[in-house]
């Protein structure tokens, strides 16, 4: 079991296996003329699969699988199959572009549960925080997976005067279908862009549903990082994943491995374990995973406090070269 120093059991892997992508989100990606990483330079399947197992040997029971954009990967449906055959839950954090084109090959592996990241509910909007044109897509394709009986989550990042004025719409897609609606508290990454003044924080977004509906908080369960809701006969459920102002890290259990094999025991961690070198000499990456768990701070990488960010002195990547 691999446990910190604040007595934290970390069980859940994230698990980026590229950090190219077919939008061009602003605050995800610093510019377009991103430097993706050389194909060499990424773990390859066979890597991956057996990094994964020395995670799960030492006690991970959940993987999620990000990106960059993961179904873009032309491999992509080797690690999931690979990955599927380990005893943990199987999950995905995609922008849905492809996601009609895998239907199968996620039944086949049991990744029932998918994270759809939608940041605005307009065409001509999504076009201008992701600059390209895939919105149709996306939303037919939420529709498929929904009426397929899969889990989803629609994940939203607030940014106030971009797209706080859709909160109540996106209340809405939980009505009539089962979707879990997670809005994301806009988070300082490198170059990307991110201002105090930019943040829509919690209460902000819960103030502006309670104008509209009456809501419940959920119970929380052990190491959720959203504060959950349920408006009374809605299907779905929305959340709220306060980083900025109300951060889950008492109880995190999260580990992250960039598509480069880099290990991150936090989202904001300044240093990072290089697992796939030490893999590819054939050292022992056990040790050097306890460790990496060992030197994680108390909370939110030890770069900053709640309500006191300068983000001109956080080291960090950019969020697509870290993983969602």
């Amino acid at each position: 079991m691999l446990v910190d120093t604040f007595q934290r059991h970390h069980d859940y892997l994230r698990i980026s296996i590229t950090d190219n992508c077919n939008l061009r989100c602003l605050y995800c990606m610093p510019d377009d003329h991103y430097n993706f990483t050389a194909p060499d330079k990424l773990m390859q399947v066979n890597e991956i699969t057996e990094i994964a197992k020395i995670f799960v040997k030492n006690g991970v029971k959940k993987i999620r699988i990000t990106g960059g954009e993961p179904l873009i990967r032309k491999d992509v449906d080797k690690i999931l199959l690979n990955l599927a055959d380990l005893p943990v839950k199987l999950t995905m954090t995609t922008n849905g572009i492809r996601l009609n084109d895998y239907i199968d090959l996620m039944k086949q592996t049991k990744l029932l549960s998918l994270n759809i990241s939608l940041d605005t509910l307009c065409a001509d909007k999504y076009k201008l925080i992701a600059k390209r044109d895939y919105f149709d897509r996306v939303m037919q394709n939420i529709k498929l997976f929904v009426d397929n009986n899969f889990h989803i989550k629609v994940n939203m990042v607030v940014m106030k005067n971009v797209n706080d004025d859709e909160i109540l719409d996106f209340i809405e897609l939980t009505k009539d279908r089962p979707i879990h609606v997670r809005f994301i508290e806009f988070m300082p990454f490198d170059r990307n862009d991110w201002q105090h003044d930019k943040v829509f924080t919690l209460d902000q977004i819960l103030n502006v549903i309670n104008e509209s509906y009456e809501f419940t908080s959920l119970s929380r369960e052990p190491h959720d990082t959203v504060k959950k809701f349920k408006i009374k006969d809605h299907f779905g459920t929305f959340a709220v994943i306060s980083t900025m102002t109300s951060p889950f890290c008492s109880d995190c259990n999260r580990m992250r491995l960039t598509a480069d094999g880099k290990m991150k025991n936090c989202l904001f961690s300044k240093t990072e374990t290089d697992l796939l070198s030490a893999f590819r000499m054939g050292l022992d990456i056990e040790s050097l995973i306890y460790k990496n768990v060992l030197s994680k701070e108390k909370e939110l990488g030890g770069q900053f406090e709640v309500g006191n960010v300068d983000d001109s002195s956080i080291v960090n990547r950019s969020m697509i070269s870290i993983g969602g």
